[in-house]
């Protein structure tokens, strides 16, 4: 009898731990999931929403407008500017709450200006999120 309920704990606990939840968006495909699921990121720190985000984000800036927002891209400005046929541009929008003011201004070093860093993530994960858009188009 002890034999079984030591085995049933550990199936339990290899089940627990096998099924921990993996993040949402595997794929920049995936970003639209963000959208579908947004009441779980409404009024909630940014860094929540990223953490579900498993491909790197290779391009991001913030605007002043009202509400503020960060734009992010899956792909480089270089790769932006080559213009591939049927490529799916994705863009994620995510508003926040507190005003972004350090992309408008200038203050942001050139050669990092659209680049997501580790920073960028200590400085803004914590503002709240207020809205989530995703924007795919096709290139011709």
């Amino acid at each position: 009898m002890k034999n079984l309920i030591k085995t049933f704990a550990v199936l339990f606990l290899l089940i627990t731990y096998s099924c921990k939840a993996q993040q949402m968006v595997q794929t920049p495909n995936d970003a639209i999931k963000l959208k579908i699921n947004e009441q779980q990121f409404i009024n909630k720190p940014l860094k929540n929403l990223l953490a579900q985000i498993k491909p790197e984000i290779k391009m991001a800036f913030g605007t002043l407008e009202m509400p503020s927002y960060f734009s992010f891209r899956f792909i480089t400005s270089e790769e932006l500017k080559q213009k591939v046929k049927g490529r799916k541009l994705i863009g994620l929008y995510v508003y926040v709450k507190e005003d972004i003011k350090e992309w408008n201004n200038g203050t942001r070093p050139k050669e990092k200006e659209f680049i997501w860093t580790k920073e960028d993530l200590e400085k803004y994960g914590n503002y709240t999120v207020v809205r989530i858009k995703v924007i795919e188009r096709i290139e011709d």
